[in-house]
């Protein structure tokens, strides 16, 4: 059995993003499963905070959800032209101490998704986050790409995707993550 831990960038409760991951879990071919996270609860990353209290429960119990994992799903919102400020963060507090980066990333195959009321979805915050993986040592799945743009239109107000099309292109994309994933496993 393959497992998935999706982790949203969003902290808005009706994300796109997060709606996003949670049309992904529905769309999970057999023998796959995935399990969807979110950033909330971690705090803005502060050094002397770390070293006084180290490392805020958030953060240890999201650190080990995805060493357990076979892959890791990032739905990245895209906040001007970038990675936001907030995913980021949470990323950052997750490389901490930097002796566990490879527990927690190495090697880890890894997908970067995103949903935006934008016209070019999320392709710059992906593109963005290319660097930021290749540092952590994950390895990234290149053999698809899923941005979703107009997102207002797809999603209903409570954040459930409901257009047929993207969801057969998110079930498409879930295959072949998947399938890397539980190679690499």
């Amino acid at each position: 059995m393959t497992h998935i831990l999706g982790l949203s960038g969003s902290l808005r409760q009706n994300s796109f993003n997060t709606g996003l991951l949670r049309a992904a879990e529905k769309q999970m071919p057999e023998g796959t499963t995935m399990e969807v996270h979110t950033i909330a609860g971690i705090p803005l990353y502060n050094a002397d905070e770390e070293a006084a209290h180290g490392l805020p429960p958030a953060v240890v119990a999201l650190k080990d959800a995805i060493a357990r994992a076979d892959g890791l799903l990032l739905a990245t919102p895209e906040y001007n032209n970038g990675i936001p400020g907030v995913f980021k963060n949470a990323i950052d507090w997750m490389s901490r101490p930097a002796d566990d980066i490879g527990r927690v990333f190495g090697n880890r195959p890894v997908a970067v998704i995103g949903a935006s009321p934008g016209g070019f979805g999320t392709l710059l915050a992906q593109d963005a986050w290319l660097s930021v993986l290749r540092t952590l040592g994950t390895r990234p799945w290149f053999e698809g790409r899923l941005l979703v743009s107009r997102a207002s239109g797809l999603f209903d107000a409570e954040g459930r995707l409901s257009d047929e099309a993207t969801r057969e292109r998110i079930g498409k994309f879930m295959t072949g993550f998947a399938a890397f994933a539980g190679l690499q496993g």
